[in-house]
């Protein structure tokens, strides 16, 4: 794959969540820019099993309706330390998708990580750093996000109580850090307990891409099947 998220577009790119093959021939078929690849069962950024991630992947480019649609994944929620996050870098990394999201959990410096991280990135490998609601961090740290060679930067919610990223955050923060992100020329992702009824607050930030999974389940549980009537009502809303 490896196919470049684009900078420039008419409309926010939806992206998907799911975690098995069924729930990835509903994103394609529903219209999913991006399918994410994510256990909401382990947390926030839950990671999968390489197995299913290959599986998912193989399945996605043997697609016609995949042309031109992107697969990222997630490491899981994991301490941001060096020798904790590169091993399951390179797991990711060789299921063969897109784009790799690195959450950026709580933690004195993120430096540390930003540096073993760096020469993925030189080499051609997409990272996107996942910031999280809950977590206070320093002005800083999206210019140094841009310096280790992130492609982009994605604003969610590490707690999933059904509080969305707009609970969580004032427009005005969530502007603030917006506009930090897109200074810097990074893509800017939001997600966050999204739902329908967020579509239109979130298109004002100018975003990118705009994530889903809680929202476009059966009764909004993140854990449950994917509802394709609900992802179709946001494409359209998007």
């Amino acid at each position: 794959m490896n196919a470049p998220l684009a900078h420039s577009l008419k409309r926010p790119q939806l992206l998907i969540s799911v975690s098995t093959v069924l729930e990835a021939k509903i994103a394609l078929e529903e219209g999913a820019d991006i399918i994410d690849l994510k256990n909401p069962a382990t947390g926030a950024l839950g990671a999968l099993p390489l197995d299913d991630i290959k599986a998912i992947v193989a399945f996605i480019k043997n697609q016609p309706l995949a042309h031109g649609r992107l697969c990222s994944a997630t490491l899981g929620d994991l301490p941001m330390l060096p020798e904790q996050l590169l091993p399951p870098l390179e797991q990711v990394m060789a299921g063969g998708v897109d784009i790799i999201k690195i959450g950026f959990f709580a933690c004195e410096d993120y430096q540390a990580c930003l540096n073993a991280v760096k020469p993925y990135a030189q080499a051609g490998h997409q990272l996107v750093a996942v910031l999280l609601a809950e977590t206070a961090y320093d002005d800083g740290l999206i210019a140094a996000i841009g310096q280790a060679g992130f492609i982009g930067v994605m604003l969610d919610t590490e707690i999933k109580n059904g509080l969305s990223l707009f609970d969580c955050c004032s427009l005005e923060q969530l502007n603030h850090v917006a506009q930090q992100v897109l200074a810097q020329g990074l893509l800017l992702g939001l997600a966050g307990s999204l739902r329908e009824c967020h579509v239109a607050a979130a298109k004002k930030l100018q975003p990118h891409y705009i994530g889903f999974r809680g929202g476009v389940c059966r009764d909004h549980q993140r854990q449950s099947s994917l509802d394709a009537e609900k992802i179709k009502v946001i494409r359209k809303l998007l």
